[in-house]
């Protein structure tokens, strides 16, 4: 099992926090762990050094390149300075020429390796949430605060909270250490935990003479004075750091963090309280049903709780405003736990049940119920909801059957009200459909009786935060290998019409955005798309999106108006987000007269598909045009068809690249793939086993690479395996 690293921090300075992390990294080698202490802080000099009286040989970045090679044995114990109480400790660099050595990649290395040597690997930060800082904390199982008992302290570290929770670290794996927590004068600790919302994992009593004795003979004060208070606190505070419950496994936290700055949108989540939930919550999910006693618990509190709170006639907009909503959510806890109280009985064996249920009732009483936890988690992508019984979740690319669901069919009518009212639309009997899209980008559809004939359905397809890139799919996701991205690259920038096809939910939009990315700087990009969801990383773009027709049938403007207003709008690039009615006409129309460089998208199940779909979709346009006109007319606007697609393993890969050569082979437009994805088989895991090619085909736009000075080498499209 690996150990566990832990990262002691503080953006206040002058709190103790080398003088903490020495302390506690020796309290729990001298409890018999293997400890490594690591000074991250590149600011501070030596002064760790001092304080162990140590003076190390090497550093980190002497130490990486070894680590990296194969051992048996990890060789770090060639590289640390060991400390007479059995802890070991390495600095992260050994002098000021090291510190722009320092990289992301190295620090990940190496904490990957070292984890595997030692129990407890206890970690110095610096001050300044730096890319090291933040790099570090990306590995760390736990993160230590350190604070001191006056109010410019707990005001800097509640500040380094908030940055924390912006940058998607969950608030279970941090914890408040509090440092000199008897001074005279000084805000109390429960004043200081209330205020910071963090649980106080250890307090160290302020003893001035213990620690200039210790900081003056460069010996741990657990050392130094065992039987002092501060000694004692720091081995409590050991033995609350072996309790394995409190750390979080990196593999189950996916942090991901802007890499670009940018103004945070209002979440509309927000107004639920799922915000909350992203930082806080831990998501559990079973394929199992909840046992009925519980259920009817819930039921019986839900009752109650309407009673006592009248939720029936809370407005929306009352629940829409955030300080209301809380007030309202607080004062519903305290009822909720008084009923229980009374109904529990033997059913809340434990008070992680208890917790749990409370917030299972707020949510479904004042919330979004069952759809809380989904919406919070990170890793879900799409929710449907079939019937109140039966909720269905994409999780890793696969689909799960949870065990939530909602207490009725009026409760998931309820819920799907409260997500579409601040959105301005409606669903009754009368309309009793709604596509809708939230203000940041996730897509909601709902439907009720009698068109759905088990009750009230919902699916939400959740609006990526995450901003990928071509080196995402590339080494992160190995959803298509480089010298397809090199291709589809030059491609963009030679302004080669470009379609993008694949099933639903293979990554077509996703892909979309990735390769407007090549799209040069200054062009002028207008996107249309029926929900907007694109998300293009240039200056100089325009967002269109067409709008259903009101009540009364009226208003409504589709994407072929918008499409058409577009050319009169002097776009240099046009992207539709897909191309799914008579639009497809005009779009084809553009790109042969001028308009090139297009980008778009279409539901199809293979490249083949794709043409004969565009096909289908012209005849809808209502022009007579006779078969072979319209293929051609394909034939000779579009350049490349990109196709995705997602495995049985959940995977998505590009699966082919191909070209339209202009020509027409038995009336249909000639395709020849450039590269594959060939298939070999599945692994017992379920994984696709494969591997992706070029075919040996040179496409005919080689030569206009060419001609524009791209040259991305015609060995390119020569034979060579890379697997997938």
């Amino acid at each position: 099992m690996p150990g566990k690293v832990i990262s002691l921090f503080s953006n206040k300075g002058g709190v103790g926090k080398t003088f903490v992390s020495v302390n506690t990294a020796t309290a729990l080698a001298l409890a018999g762990h293997k400890v490594l202490i690591v000074d991250m802080d590149l600011q501070a000099g030596k002064d760790m050094a001092r304080m162990l009286n140590l003076v190390p040989s090497f550093s980190m970045i002497d130490a990486i390149p070894e680590l990296i090679k194969p051992h048996d044995v990890i060789p770090i114990k060639n590289y640390v300075a060991s400390h007479v109480s059995g802890l070991d400790f390495i600095p992260a660099v050994g002098n000021v020429r090291q510190i722009g050595q320092v990289t992301k990649e190295q620090i990940q290395v190496f904490f990957r390796k070292v984890v595997q040597v030692y129990d407890y690997v206890v970690v110095d930060l610096g001050g300044l949430f730096s890319e090291t800082a933040l790099t570090t904390l990306d590995v760390s199982n736990l993160i230590l605060l350190i604070a001191t008992p006056d109010v410019l302290a707990v005001y800097q570290v509640k500040w380094g909270v908030e940055i924390l929770q912006n940058q998607h670290f969950p608030m279970r794996m941090i914890r408040l250490v509090l440092n000199r927590a008897e001074s005279h004068g000084g805000v109390a600790s429960q004043e200081v935990q209330m205020a910071l919302g963090l649980d106080v994992i250890g307090r160290i009593p302020s003893d001035g003479r213990i620690v200039g004795l210790s900081l003056n003979r460069g010996v741990p004060a657990v050392v130094d004075n065992p039987r002092s208070r501060v000694a004692t606190a720091f081995h409590d505070l050991a033995r609350s750091l072996e309790e394995q419950s409190i750390y979080v496994q990196v593999s189950d936290e996916i942090r991901v963090r802007a890499t670009q700055e940018e103004k945070k949108k209002e979440d509309f989540w927000e107004k639920f309280g799922v915000v909350e939930g992203i930082s806080r919550a831990k998501v559990v999910y079973t394929t199992k049903k909840e046992e009925d006693e519980v259920v009817k618990l819930k039921k019986r509190v839900h009752e109650k709780l309407v009673e006592k709170m009248n939720l029936r006639v809370m407005t929306p907009e009352a629940m829409a405003n955030p300080e209301q909503a809380a007030a309202i959510k607080k004062e519903a806890q305290k009822h909720i736990i008084d009923i229980m109280a009374d109904e529990a009985g033997a059913v809340m064996s434990s008070h992680e049940a208890r917790s749990r249920i409370v917030q299972e009732i707020i949510n479904e009483a004042l919330g979004l119920g069952a759809l809380e936890e989904f919406l919070a988690d990170p890793d879900v992508t799409d929710i449907m909801v079939n019937s109140k019984d039966e909720i269905y979740v994409e999780k890793g690319g696969k689909l799960v059957l949870t065990n939530k669901k909602f207490m009725s069919d009026s409760h998931v009518r309820m819920v799907i009200e409260r997500i579409i009212a601040p959105l301005g639309r409606r669903i009754d009997e009368s309309v009793p459909m709604v596509d809708a899209r939230t203000p940041e980008g996730s897509r909601i559809n709902a439907i009720i009786p009698p068109l759905s004939l088990r009750g009230p359905m919902i699916t939400i397809r959740k609006f990526a935060q995450e901003r990928l890139t071509m080196d995402d799919l590339i080494y992160r996701y190995r959803s298509i290998v480089e010298p397809m991205a090199k291709f589809i690259e030059a491609a963009v920038v030679c302004r080669m019409n470009i379609l993008v096809s694949g099933g639903t939910g293979s990554g077509k939009t996703t892909l979309l955005n990735i390769i407007s990315h090549y799209i040069p700087d200054g062009q002028r990009i207008i996107t249309i798309e029926d929900a907007a969801e694109l998300k293009i990383n240039k200056d100089h773009w325009a967002r269109l999106e067409s709008r259903p027709p009101n009540l009364e049938g009226r208003g409504q403007v589709t994407i072929r108006d918008l499409f058409v207003n577009t050319l009169r709008m002097r776009p240099d690039r046009i992207i539709i987000g897909e191309c799914r009615g008579a639009e497809v006409l005009d779009m084809l129309q553009a790109m042969n007269t001028g308009h090139d460089g297009s980008l778009t998208t279409i539901h199809a199940n293979s490249t083949r598909d794709a043409i004969t779909r565009l096909n289908s979709l012209i005849l809808l346009s209502g022009l007579e045009l006779p078969l072979r006109a319209a293929y051609e007319m394909i034939a000779s606007a579009l350049n490349i068809v990109v196709h995705v697609n997602r495995g049985s393993d959940g995977r998505r890969r590009v699966v082919a690249i191909s070209e339209l050569t202009g020509e027409l082979i038995d009336g249909i437009p000639e395709v020849k793939d450039i590269f594959i994805f060939d298939q070999k088989g599945i692994d017992s895991e379920g994984n696709i086993i494969g591997d992706y090619r070029p075919t040996g085909y040179i496409p005919g736009c080689y030569e206009k690479f060419l001609r524009r000075g791209i040259d991305i080498g015609q060995d390119l499209f020569t034979p060579q395996k890379t697997d997938a």
